[in-house]
């Protein structure tokens, strides 16, 4: 799973740097933070699940 968020990450930050750099790409800075905002979202409702399913002693 974590492999998963950290490759996620690695291509919202690519998808960031070019977008800001090239003339004519802002849309890959678009896209590149939908996907950072979608990673988080898979973090966020995994660790709900992880903590949501432990016994109470």
């Amino acid at each position: 799973m974590m492999v998963l968020f950290l490759l996620l990450l690695l291509i919202a930050l690519v998808l960031g740097i070019v977008g800001v750099t090239a003339n004519g790409l802002g849309y890959l800075l678009v896209i590149g933070i939908a996907v950072l905002v979608a990673a988080l979202a898979l973090v966020a409702v995994r660790w709900s699940r992880r903590s949501g399913s432990r016994p109470v002693r």
